[in-house]
């Protein structure tokens, strides 16, 4: 007997005849075939293929008739690879090969390129000139924490504030946590509003005599020690950084809200994707948990890389058996291996099981779609193409 569970979102979950939970199956055509859903947000722990699932998602609902940009933050460049482009930048490149009404372009984020561009836009020449040419900026906007995170915020706010595209699809980075990409922007505000950044615009801020009186008064005791931790040169740096950079930073905090508020709204869904393993499938139910929280709309898992077996119906511990027999009459060598990998599929496959039950016990109303690992890594359309298809089926 099925017998089916509340679910306060509307999605159906239920047990199955032996107890098993069977989660609701996660759509993906409805979601890229809806014309209100406008952004993609592909997110995950690093290594369990976000990049290879929002080029998929990307192709297929390109090749259902959508106008569709994808963003990755990839540095290993699968996606150029994956698409036929020699390279990405940070400019949209369309992607041959695409079969049907719609389009694809593909683009790599630069977050030194992006970072520039905000202040080329936001600040006037000279200022931006000297912002752009200082070192401490040139560091900051290469190897700051949370600044690729960031910018790839930026980025998706600026494709969505040009109406150029009817599907953003974004490939989030390759972080430790894969919350990192939604806490980017209070960090970055954290250090905009941090006691030493404050000190150093106070005298900026003050304005004329006041000005020189706060320097005389306090700045200058606090500099000279600044000077003797991070060295004179080090520190004028920072202070000319700073006073540059000062009338753009209003700027930086309201457009982290918006792109913000923009992941929360209607037309933004998340998904999720892991790899059958502990440390991935935790990893997601933890991001699950951050999205509800953020009042985000999930749209729902992708697992990747599910080990499946042709012969289903024979167990593990039968074939095991088998093999164990036939060594022992010291026949059939060539079947007892064959039998010895089935087993040791069989076990990994229920391993994967087990995680995908314990992650689907703990949310019951997430919708699920699984890939089954493929022979070999995707390097092409083709190849994109099916994992478009697994997604889908």
């Amino acid at each position: 007997m099925t017998t089916t569970i509340p679910d306060p979102t509307g999605q159906a979950a239920h047990t199955g005849d032996a107890g098993r939970r069977v989660s609701p199956v996660l759509d993906v055509d409805a979601i890229l075939d809806d014309e209100g859903t406008r952004i993609v947000v592909c997110c995950g722990s690093g290594g369990v293929g976000k990049t290879t699932t929002a080029a998929a998602l990307a192709l297929r609902a390109a090749e259902r008739g959508r106008r569709v940009v994808v963003l990755t933050v990839d540095p290993a460049r699968r996606l150029a690879q994956s698409m036929g482009l020699t390279e990405l930048d940070n400019t949209p490149r369309p992607v041959a090969g695409v079969k049907g009404a719609g389009e694809l372009h593909a683009m790599m984020l630069d977050m030194k390129r992006t970072f520039d561009e905000i202040i080329e836009a936001h600040a006037d020449p000279e200022r931006a000139r000297q912002i752009l040419t200082n070192p401490f900026y040139q560091s900051l906007s290469s190897s700051f924490s949370g600044t690729q995170e960031y910018m790839a915020m930026e980025k998706l706010g600026q494709l969505r504030r040009s109406d150029e595209w009817d599907l953003i699809i974004v490939d989030t980075p390759p972080s430790r946590s894969a919350l990192d990409f939604l806490d980017a922007p209070e960090r970055l505000g954290r250090f905009l509003d941090g006691r030493l950044i404050r000190i150093l615009t106070a005298p900026a801020k003050a304005g004329g005599r006041s000005a020189f009186k706060l320097l005389n008064a306090g700045f200058g005791l606090v500099a000279g020690v600044l000077t003797k931790i991070l060295g004179a040169q080090f520190l004028k740096d920072i202070q000319t950084f700073v006073a540059g950079l000062d009338a753009v930073f209003g700027g930086f905090r309201q457009r982290a809200e918006q792109t913000y508020r923009l992941l929360q709204a209607p037309g933004t869904a998340f998904v999720v994707v892991a790899a059958p393993e502990r440390d991935a499938m935790r990893e997601a139910s933890y991001f699950v948990e951050r999205l509800a929280e953020e009042r985000m709309p999930l749209a729902g898992l992708v697992i990747n890389r599910v080990h499946r077996s042709p012969a289903p119906a024979l167990s593990a511990a039968r074939s095991a058996a088998a093999a164990e027999d036939l060594e022992a009459r010291g026949e059939h060598e060539l079947t007892a291996a064959v039998l010895r990998l089935h087993a040791g599929r069989m076990q990994l496959a229920a391993r994967e099981h087990r995680e995908r039950d314990h992650f689907a016990s703990a949310h019951p109303t997430v919708p699920i779609s699984e890939v089954p690992a493929m022979p070999e890594d995707v390097h092409d359309l083709a190849g994109l193409r099916r994992i478009g298809e697994l997604l889908s089926s």
